[in-house]
C-alpha cells in the first residue's frame, strides 16, 4: 500500500510543481518539422500590471488549450511577454516622481525614459510571477517586451514601410486630445459613455445695417431676435466661425448669407448652408467651431473657413479666447455662462444626454482637438482584413462577433498614431531645419506620389521636403545636404507595436526559423473590449506584413462581474484578488470555478463563494485518487478491448461512460466550449467514477477471500485505468491536483508528457449504460422514500421491487447486490407476483413499481406531522421566490443568470413540494 497524505495542500504543492516543470523544460518549443505546432501568443499585460481576474480567466482558457494541444501531440508553443503601456507606464512613473518631490520637466526626456527603465526592471515581472502562480505554461525563455531591442526594431520596420507606400500621413485633424494625459488618443481609446449633462440655448444677434427682403412675420421676429443655437459645450463658442443651418429649413432660408454678432466676442460670423445640419437638432441652427468638433472642421473644410483654436493642451483657455485666457474650461463654462445670462443672450438650459468621450487611462473628459498628428491610412489596409473574415479564414467565436467586427472594418476610420508623450517608440522622423523651419506645421500630402528622391531606399516627395524617415538618424539632409537635423519628439500608439505581436515575437522583420515554423498562429484568446483596439488590427498587419492571417481562430471571452452585474473595479470596492484566492484556496480551484461558471463568450458573474466550487473538487479529485491508489497493488493499467474476459457490468459500464466522456470532452474543447468541456469531466468524474463505480467496487476491493481474486485483479485494473484517463482529462483544468496525484502513481514521469486519451469506441456498451442508468434509478428512489420519510440511514429495509414486463427480473438480476449494499437494503425480493406492503412507500420508474416497506420503521403520525411542516416551509419560500419572478423591476435591472438562478430555485422548490405531497398521500 502506498502511502500518500491524507490531504491535499495547494500550498505546500503548486510551487513545488511548477517549479519542476521549469526546471524539466516542459514548456519549452522549438521547430520541429516532424510535428504540427499549435502557437498561441499571450495578449500583452501592461507592464505596470498586476494580476486581476480578468487576466485570471483569459489565462486560464489560454493555458487549457495550449496543456491540451500538447497532450494530443502538437508542438504548442505559448509566447509571452508584457506590454510597455506608453501613457499607462509614463504616469505611473510621473506619480512616483512626485512623490519625491521631482518631475518629468525637470529631469528632461533623457533622464525620464533612465528612470522608466529603472522603474520596469524593479517592478515589470510582478504580474509574470503571478501569472506562474495561476500555473501558466508559457516558453518563458521567449519572453518578450514590447520596447525590447527586436521589437523595437519591426516597430521601426513597419513605420517605414507604410510611410513608403503613401499609408502613414502628418495632418492637422480633430483629434481625441486628453488634456490630463495631454495627448491625442484614437477613437477606440476615447470610449463614449452615456453622460447627462445640458443643451445651452444662445442668441447670436444679427449685424445691423444688413438689408434684409420682405420677411414673414415669424421671420421678422427672428431677425429682430436674433439666431438661436443650442450647444452641449459653451465654452469653445469663443471660437465660434460661422452659424450653418440645412439648406432646406424654410425658417433660415432668407437669412443665409448674411452676418451675425459673436457675443462675449464681437466677431462678425456668416450664416451658412450645410446639408449636414439637423433640422430636428435643438433649434436647426448649429455653431461652427472646427477647431473644437470633428463635424465642424469638416463644415469648415467644405466652406473655406480659417478655425480658431480657443484652447490649451492642458485644457485652458488660450489667448484667443480673451478675457478668458488662463481659465480651465469648465470654469471658463461657468463664467461664459454668467455673462450670456447677465447680457440676455442664455435662452434656456434643458437637461441632455448625451454620449461623451472619456480618456481609457485616467478617465478624464476628452476634448475634440485640432492637432497635426500622424495617421495610417486604414481603409487601403482594411479591405484583405475583412476579405479573410468573409471567406472563413479568420473565425470567431463566438459568431456574433464576426458582424460587430465586419461593421467595424467597414467603417473603419484612419488611425491616429502619434502621441505626445515621452515613453515609447520615437517616431522615426527627421526634418531638417535648413529645409523647413516650420517643420512642425507641415502638412503631408496623401495624394499620389511624383517627383521623388530616396533616403536609406525611402521615398520623399516634394511637398515633404526636409522630412525624412528612417530607422537611424540620417548624417544629412537628401535635398540640401545639411547636417542640422532634428527627430520628432512624438511617440508612436502603444498599440502600434502591439499590431505586430504575432510575428515580430517570433523575429519580423528577420526571416527566422521560429516565424517560418510558428507563423500563422493558431488561436487568439482576447476580450471583446480590445476587439478593435488590436484584434483587428492584427488581422491587418499580419495580411500587410507576412501576406497570411496571424491566427485562424479568434475566441472571445467575457467580463469578469460581480453578482449584481457590475464591472469589477477598484473604485467600486469590489475587486476579488486573484493571488488572493490562490492563497486561500489554490490555484486550481480558481481556474476550475472561473471556467465551471463561463458560458461561451458570456460575461461572469463571481463571489468568492463561487472557489469553494473549485476547492471541493481537487479536494474531491485528491481522495477518490487516494483511495484506489492505496486499495490497488498494480503500478500500470492497461488498455482495455471487448476481448477482455471477466468484466462485470459495473465494469463495462463505466469503460462505455470513460469513451463517451473522452469523446465528448474532446468535442467540446475543439469547439471552444470550455465550460461544458470541464462540466462533462467533473460530472463523469465525481458522478460516474466517485459516487457509482468507486461504491459498486469497494466490496470487492475489501474482500480478501482467494476465490474473488481474479475479480479484484479486473476490478484494480479498471479502477487504474479509469482514474488515469480521467486525470489526462481533467489536466488542462487543474494542472496542480492532476499533477501531484500522478506522481504518487508508480513509474510515472509528469502528466503534462502523458498522451490525450482516444476514444476506443469498442468499448461503448449501450446495455451496460442502460442496465446501469436502470440501477441507478431503482437505488436514488430508494434513498429518496428514506430522505422523504426521515428514516435514519442506519435502518436496513425490507424492498420490493415488481417489474411490469417480462424480462424485467433479468435487467436488475446483474445489480442486485449494489442495489441492496448501496440503498441499505437487508431484503430484496424482485418477482412479478409480490405483492404491495399494508405499510409502505411507493415509487414507481417505467416497467417497474417499488415498494419499501415501513413497518416498524417510522411513526406515522409523527411522519405525517413532519412533512405537512416541511411542506408548509416550502411554500413560504416558493411564494418569496415567485413573488420575485413575478416583479417587472427585478426582471429588468438584475443579470439574466441571477433571473435564471431564481427560476430554477422555483423549479427546484416545486418539484421538493410535489414529491413530498405524493409521499404524504402514500401514508
Amino acid at each position: 500500500m502506498k502511502d500518500i497524505p491524507s490531504r491535499y495542500n495547494p500550498k505546500e504543492t503548486e510551487e513545488v510543481l511548477y517549479s519542476q516543470w521549469e526546471k524539466k523544460g516542459l514548456f519549452r518549443s522549438k521547430p520541429d518539422p516532424s510535428r504540427k505546432p499549435f502557437t498561441i501568443v499571450i495578449p500583452p499585460p501592461n507592464v505596470t500590471g498586476i494580476l486581476h481576474m480578468g487576466h485570471a480567466l483569459n489565462n486560464s482558457i489560454q493555458d487549457i488549450l495550449i496543456r491540451w494541444r500538447r497532450m494530443q501531440g502538437a508542438n504548442a508553443l505559448w509566447v509571452p511577454g508584457t506590454d510597455h503601456a506608453g501613457i499607462a507606464t509614463q504616469n505611473v512613473v510621473e506619480r512616483k516622481l512626485r512623490g519625491e518631490g521631482r518631475t518629468r520637466q525637470e529631469l528632461g526626456r533623457e533622464e525620464f525614459i533612465k528612470e522608466v527603465w529603472k522603474w520596469r526592471e524593479e517592478h515589470g515581472n510582478t504580474i509574470i510571477n503571478q501569472l506562474k502562480r495561476l500555473g501558466v505554461s508559457c516558453d518563458w525563455q521567449r519572453t518578450r517586451f514590447t520596447m525590447d531591442e527586436g521589437l523595437s526594431d519591426a516597430v521601426m520596420e513597419a513605420f517605414e514601410r507604410l510611410y513608403d507606400k503613401g499609408l502613414i500621413y502628418r495632418g492637422n485633424y480633430i483629434i481625441n486630445w486628453c488634456p490630463r494625459c495631454q495627448t491625442a488618443l484614437s477613437d477606440e481609446e476615447a470610449p463614449h459613455i452615456d453622460t447627462e449633462g445640458k443643451l445651452y440655448y444662445i442668441r447670436y444677434p444679427f449685424k445691423k445695417a444688413q438689408g434684409f427682403p420682405q420677411l414673414r412675420s415669424g421671420q421678422a421676429r427672428l431677425k429682430a431676435q436674433g439666431v438661436v443655437v443650442a450647444t452641449t459645450r459653451p465654452e469653445t463658442m469663443l471660437g465660434d466661425v460661422a452659424v450653418a443651418v440645412n439648406p432646406k429649413d424654410r425658417r433660415y432660408k432668407k437669412f443665409i448669407g448674411k452676418k451675425l454678432i459673436l457675443p462675449l466676442v464681437g466677431r462678425e460670423i456668416d450664416i451658412i448652408a450645410d446639408d449636414f445640419v439637423d433640422k430636428k437638432f435643438g433649434t436647426g441652427a448649429v455653431k461652427v467651431t472646427p477647431a473644437h468638433d470633428p463635424n465642424d472642421f469638416e463644415i469648415s473644410k467644405r466652406h473655406s473657413l480659417e478655425p480658431v483654436k480657443v484652447m490649451a493642451p492642458d485644457g485652458k483657455m488660450n489667448k484667443n479666447a480673451g478675457r478668458f485666457a488662463g481659465m480651465d474650461r469648465f470654469l471658463a463654462r461657468e463664467a461664459i455662462l454668467r455673462e450670456l445670462k447677465e447680457t440676455g443672450l442664455l435662452v434656456k438650459t434643458e437637461k441632455h444626454q448625451h454620449a461623451v468621450g472619456h480618456c481609457y487611462r485616467c478617465h478624464t473628459l476628452i476634448e475634440p482637438y485640432l492637432s497635426f498628428q500622424w495617421f495610417v491610412k486604414m481603409r487601403p489596409l482594411a479591405g484583405p482584413a475583412i476579405e479573410a473574415v468573409k471567406t472563413g479564414k479568420v473565425k470567431f467565436y463566438p459568431k456574433r462577433w464576426t458582424k460587430v467586427y465586419l461593421n467595424w472594418m467597414e467603417n473603419i476610420r484612419d488611425w491616429c498614431i502619434s502621441r505626445q508623450i515621452w515613453w515609447g517608440h520615437r517616431l522615426p522622423v527627421y526634418y531638417c531645419k535648413n529645409c523647413t523651419k516650420q517643420a512642425n506645421e507641415l502638412t503631408v500630402d496623401s495624394s499620389p506620389r511624383t517627383k521623388t528622391s530616396l533616403v536609406r531606399g525611402r521615398q520623399l516627395t516634394e511637398k515633404n521636403k526636409g522630412v525624412m524617415v528612417s530607422k537611424v538618424k540620417p548624417e544629412r539632409c537628401p535635398e540640401c545636404g545639411a547636417t542640422d537635423i532634428y527627430q520628432d519628439e512624438d511617440v508612436l500608439d502603444t498599440w502600434f507595436s502591439s499590431w505586430l505581436w504575432p510575428f515580430s515575437t517570433l523575429g519580423w522583420p528577420e526571416k527566422t526559423r521560429d516565424l517560418e515554423y510558428f507563423y500563422p498562429t493558431s488561436t487568439l484568446v482576447t476580450a471583446p473590449e480590445i476587439l478593435f483596439f488590436w484584434v483587428a488590427r492584427m488581422i491587418i498587419s499580419g495580411l500587410e506584413f507576412m501576406k497570411e492571417v496571424p491566427f485562424k481562430d479568434v475566441y472571445l471571452h467575457g467580463t469578469v462581474r460581480d453578482l449584481t452585474g457590475k464591472k469589477m473595479s477598484k473604485s467600486l470596492g469590489n475587486v476579488i484578488d486573484p493571488i488572493d484566492i490562490i492563497n486561500e484556496f489554490g490555484s486550481d480551484a480558481l481556474r476550475y470555478s472561473m471556467i465551471a461558471i463561463t458560458a461561451t463568450g458570456q460575461d461572469v458573474f463571481l463571489s468568492r463563494e463561487k472557489f469553494e466550487i473549485g476547492r471541493n473538487f481537487a479536494n474531491k479529485i485528491w481522495n477518490a485518487s487516494r483511495f484506489v491508489l492505496m486499495n490497488t497493488n498494480l503500478s500500470k493499467a492497461k488498455p482495455w478491448t471487448q476481448s477482455v474476459q471477466g468484466l462485470a457490468l459495473a465494469d463495462r459500464w463505466i469503460l462505455s461512460r470513460l469513451t463517451r466522456t473522452v469523446e465528448s470532452v474532446t468535442k467540446a474543447l475543439d469547439n471552444y466550449r470550455f465550460n461544458e468541456a470541464e462540466s462533462i469531466a467533473y460530472d463523469f468524474f465525481w458522478h460516474d467514477f466517485c459516487d457509482w463505480y468507486l461504491e459498486m467496487a469497494k466490496p470487492i476491493l475489501a474482500d480478501s477471500v482467494e476465490r474473488i481474486a481474479d475479480r479484484r485483479k479486473i476490478t484494480e485494473l479498471v479502477l487504474l485505468y479509469v482514474l488515469e484517463n480521467s486525470l489526462k482529462l481533467l489536466h488542462p483544468f487543474m494542472p496542480f491536483v492532476t499533477e501531484a496525484v500522478w506522481q504518487n502513481i508508480e513509474e510515472r514521469g509528469s502528466i503534462m508528457t502523458e498522451k490525450w486519451p482516444k476514444p476506443d469506441r469498442s468499448l461503448i456498451n449501450k446495455e451496460a449504460e442502460k442496465n446501469i442508468e436502470l440501477i441507478q434509478s431503482v437505488i436514488i428512489s430508494i434513498r429518496n422514500i428514506r430522505s422523504d420519510m426521515n428514516i435514519p440511514h442506519t435502518a436496513m429495509l425490507t424492498v420490493y421491487i415488481v417489474p411490469l414486463k417480462k424480462d424485467g427480473c433479468g435487467k436488475l438480476e446483474e445489480g442486485s447486490e449494489h442495489i441492496k449494499r448501496l440503498a441499505r437494503a437487508e431484503k430484496l425480493i424482485i418477482e412479478k407476483t409480490s405483492k404491495k406492503p399494508a405499510q409502505c412507500a411507493t415509487a414507481v420508474l417505467e416497467g417497474f413499481n417499488i415498494f419499501v416497506s415501513l413497518e416498524g420503521v417510522i411513526d406515522f403520525k409523527a411522519e405525517k406531522a413532519r412533512l405537512r411542516k416541511k411542506m408548509e416551509d416550502i411554500d413560504i419560500k416558493l411564494k418569496f421566490v415567485n413573488k420575485r419572478l413575478k416583479d417587472d423591476n427585478f426582471i429588468k435591472k438584475a443579470p439574466e443568470k441571477i433571473v435564471s438562478m431564481e427560476k430554477e430555485k422555483a423549479a427546484r422548490l416545486k418539484e421538493q413540494k410535489d414529491r413530498l405531497k405524493k409521499t404524504l398521500e402514500s401514508l
